[in-house]
C-alpha cells in the first residue's frame, strides 16, 4: 500500500481509469539496486516504467571508444520512462541505466503498462511530454560537451551540484565526475589539480570541496 501511495502522488495517476489503476496495483514490482547496476540487465531488454523509491539513477550513453556521458540523474520520487524502450517507440537508441548508491525502485511492466498507453491517449500524451522535457536536457549537455571548454563544464557542474546538495563538500572522484561531462578522468585530474593550485577546490580522497565560489561562478560564466 505504501508504494502505491508514492505513485498516487504522481500526475500520471490522475489520468488513469479505476480498471487501470486497480491493474497496476496488482502488477507493480519493488527492486533493490546495488550501487553501480545496470537496468535494465542483459537479460531484460525491456525492464518497464520505473519511479525511484529511494536513492538516484544516472541515463547515461557510452560511444564507440567506450567514453560514457550522463545524460540526466533520476531522484527519490521521480519516474524514468528511457527504462522501457519497447514502450515508447519513438526511443530507438540505446540508454544505459545505472544505481548510484543503493537504490530501490518500483516497477511496472512494460507489457502492463503498453497496454495501458495503447488504450489511454492521456497516458500516452503525459509520457511522451515527459520525453520531450527530458530532450532539453540532454540537448543542454550535448551543447556543453561540443561547444565548452573542460574548465567550463567542471565548473558548471561542481556549482549546480553544490547547490543540489546544499554543501560545498562534494562525494565524487574524479572517474565519476569525467562520467558525468564526457570527458577522459586524466584530462579531469589535469583540470581539478589547476584548480587547486588556483585555490578554487580542495580536493580529498572522493571529494572535491568548493572553496572559492566566486572563481568557480567567473568560469562556469
Amino acid at each position: 500500500m505504501k508504494d502505491i501511495n508514492k505513485l498516487k502522488k504522481l500526475p500520471l495517476w490522475e489520468l488513469l481509469t479505476d480498471e487501470e489503476k486497480e491493474l497496476i496495483e496488482k502488477n507493480i514490482h519493488n527492486t533493490t539496486l546495488k550501487k553501480g547496476e545496470l537496468i535494465p540487465k542483459k537479460s531484460e531488454s525491456c525492464f518497464g516504467i520505473i519511479l525511484v523509491k529511494k536513492g538516484s539513477l544516472r541515463v547515461h550513453i557510452i560511444s564507440e571508444d567506450g567514453r560514457e556521458v550522463t545524460l540526466y540523474r533520476i531522484k527519490e520520487g521521480e519516474m524514468c520512462t528511457l527504462s522501457s524502450s519497447c514502450v515508447l517507440d519513438a526511443i530507438t537508441f540505446e540508454v544505459h541505466i545505472e544505481a548510484e548508491e543503493n537504490t530501490e525502485i518500483i516497477n511496472v511492466p512494460s507489457n502492463i503498462f503498453k497496454r495501458i498507453m495503447e488504450e489511454n491517449i492521456y497516458v500516452k500524451a503525459f509520457m511522451y511530454e515527459g520525453i520531450a522535457a527530458r530532450f532539453s536536457d540532454v540537448m543542454w549537455i550535448m551543447q556543453q560537451i561540443l561547444f565548452a571548454g573542460i574548465d567550463n563544464r567542471i565548473a558548471v557542474f561542481l556549482i549546480k551540484e553544490s547547490e543540489e546538495i546544499g554543501k560545498d563538500k562534494i562525494k565524487i572522484t574524479h572517474e565519476q565526475l569525467a562520467k558525468y561531462i564526457g570527458s577522459a578522468r586524466e584530462v579531469v585530474s589535469r583540470m581539478l589539480k589547476y584548480f587547486e593550485q588556483e585555490g578554487f577546490v580542495s580536493l580529498g580522497r572522493g571529494s572535491i570541496e568548493i572553496v572559492d565560489k566566486n572563481e568557480l561562478v567567473k568560469i562556469a560564466r
